[in-house]
């Protein structure tokens, strides 16, 4: 009795053990084989993140760095688009796992709510004005004009600021970068302050409507992907695969192709 009371209780624990190595270590494995990383961005901010008519497939030189850092770094990706404002609020619900979005590493408070990565490109501001606009500089503004940006950026700060201290009648900050050019187009109003890059990249199709007038202004910008707060093992990663392209020349590569 006392033997078969035995063998009962070995053959219980041993499925009781196989259970546990089931749902524990094998499993969490195999779901970090198979987890794919949620790269959130907002996709109006050409050239780092776009779309172009009639197609939702995100492009753009964030999305080319992403993927190379994940092919080098073993990870898997998908990029979801969202309104900038939206971009770390996304990471502190753990609605997305990354931003890759042109983002300032240096404005306000942003590094209190995320941590960020190794610089990845640097710029400064602009103001695009129409054509025919006789600003020759950011200094030029008077406290009847109105300048757009984009909401939650730096860009957008700048032209809150103008307003409050006078400097402009309204500072008008809007979702996306394309509405802040349609509302120069239609003369709605009289700049747009923009990340050079950006703005270059608009002019490229739109020289004959618009230009940059006066030098870089504002605080220097550096942008960087970011993580959760306290996210370091993926941080590591991304700074790892990054420092790769850099020495084995890809980074330089995706430089040429969409800044050149």
């Amino acid at each position: 009795m006392k033997k078969k009371t035995l063998v009962l209780v070995l053959a219980l624990a041993m499925v009781f053990t196989f259970a546990l190595s089931s749902c524990g270590g094998g499993g969490s494995a195999e779901k970090d084989e198979e987890q794919v990383l949620r790269v959130v961005t907002e996709a109006t901010f050409a050239p780092f993140e776009f779309t172009e008519d009639g197609d939702d497939e995100i492009k753009g030189f964030d999305v080319d760095m992403m993927n190379a850092i994940a092919e080098d770094q073993g990870l898997k990706i998908e990029f979801i688009n969202m309104e900038f404002d939206s971009l770390i609020p996304a990471l502190e619900s753990d609605q997305g796992d990354i931003i890759a979005a042109g983002m300032n590493k240096l404005a306000g408070d942003r590094a209190e709510k995320a941590d960020f990565g190794d610089t990845y490109f640097e710029s400064d501001l602009m103001l695009l004005v129409k054509s025919d606009s006789t600003l020759t500089s950011i200094d030029d503004v008077t406290p009847d004009m109105k300048l757009a940006s984009q909401i939650g950026t730096t860009g957008g700060e700048y032209v809150q600021t103008l307003e409050k201290d006078g400097k402009i009648a309204q500072g008008v900050v809007l979702n996306q970068w394309t509405d802040s050019y349609m509302q120069l187009q239609n003369g709605d109003v009289q700049g747009v302050v923009v990340d050079k890059p950006v703005g270059e990249a608009y002019l490229n199709s739109h020289s004959d409507i618009a230009k940059f007038v006066g030098e870089p202004f504002g605080d220097h910008e550096e942008f960087a992907y970011a993580v959760q707060k306290g996210n370091t093992e993926l941080l590591e990663k991304l700074n790892t695969g990054l420092a790769h392209m850099k020495e084995n020349g890809t980074y330089d590569e995706l430089v040429d192709k969409w800044f050149s």
